[in-house]
């Protein structure tokens, strides 16, 4: 029989889980139960496919949000996954010792900087690049996805290099002692083996580029229409409820809501997906 105070604690840890899971089912029933009526009367094709936003005509077409959260994303991981992995090479398998201790602490700084700081860098700096460079007004899907690049990069990096390190030291001795050089043995035999760490990496990257508000309100110019390219000012579904939830009201809060619900959707299909990838890496 267990020691009572062993006992307690293990109550303790189970209240703790059970009001975590309350907590989020809590979530879950407020943002369906205020969403969903917008489904209902207008269509989940007329809302999810709409290219209209109007709330004051009752047009609530999420389609330009949706398209401007995923242009920013994609661009967010284009520039930021190369970035971040090989920077998490480069800590693992090259960096000296010193140099490492150096700049794995700067990634945590990088880490605890407040969104609307990687906002005001760039508004102040980026957008009137981007306007000097490819003219425009600045205000873009560029500027957003650069941003959003090196915001996650802390995410990536660490978890890549974690998952770098963890490869058995036997795999890289091994492949040496074949005649395999440096490189050869972190392109054929490290990576390949940190495979489910890094793409850990990546999806939990692009949750926090789907999922950032602040910093894309500054520097994308928030207009809602599709976007033609990625020099083109758009509008995220996370922008969307900032800027508008202030003053709507009636279906208007819905239609926010329902952006809430896609949003919710997404995240948990990229938390579902994490949750996947061990069982893969072995096939």
């Amino acid at each position: 029989m267990k020691p009572r105070p062993e006992k307690i604690v293990e109550i303790l840890l189970l209240l703790s889980a059970l009001t975590a899971v309350f907590v989020f089912m809590l979530i879950c029933l407020f943002i369906f139960n205020k969403g969903i009526p917008v489904f209902y009367k207008y269509g989940l094709t007329n809302i999810l496919g709409g290219k209209i936003w109007d709330p004051a005509n009752s047009s609530f077409g999420l389609l330009p949000m949706i398209m401007g959260t995923f242009y920013i994303a994609a661009g967010s991981l284009i520039i930021g996954v190369p970035l971040g992995i090989g920077c998490a090479i480069f800590l693992a398998e090259v960096a000296p010792r010193q140099l490492a201790g150096i700049i794995r602490p700067a990634i945590g700084l990088l880490a605890g900087i407040p969104s609307v700081v990687f906002g005001f860098y760039g508004l102040v700096v980026l957008v009137p690049l981007i306007k000097e460079l490819f003219g425009g007004a600045g205000f873009s899907a560029l500027s957003g996805s650069i941003v959003l690049a090196i915001m996650i990069l802390p995410t990536i990096i660490t978890i890549s290099e974690r998952s770098i390190r963890a490869v058995p030291k036997d795999y890289k001795k091994g492949s040496l002692a074949l005649g395999a050089n440096h490189w050869q043995t972190i392109k054929t035999i490290i990576l390949p083996a940190a495979r489910s760490g890094i793409v850990t990496s990546v999806i939990l990257g692009l949750g926090r580029a789907v999922g950032e508000t602040m910093a894309i309100v500054l520097v994308t110019g928030n207009v809602a229409l599709l976007p033609g390219s990625a020099l083109d000012p758009v509008r995220s579904l996370t922008a969307n409820i900032a800027i508008e939830m202030g003053y709507a009201s009636g279906e208007h809060a819905s239609a926010l809501f329902a952006a809430g619900i896609v949003l919710f959707v997404f995240i948990l299909l990229l938390n579902s997906l994490v949750l996947l990838i061990p069982q893969k890496v072995g096939d």
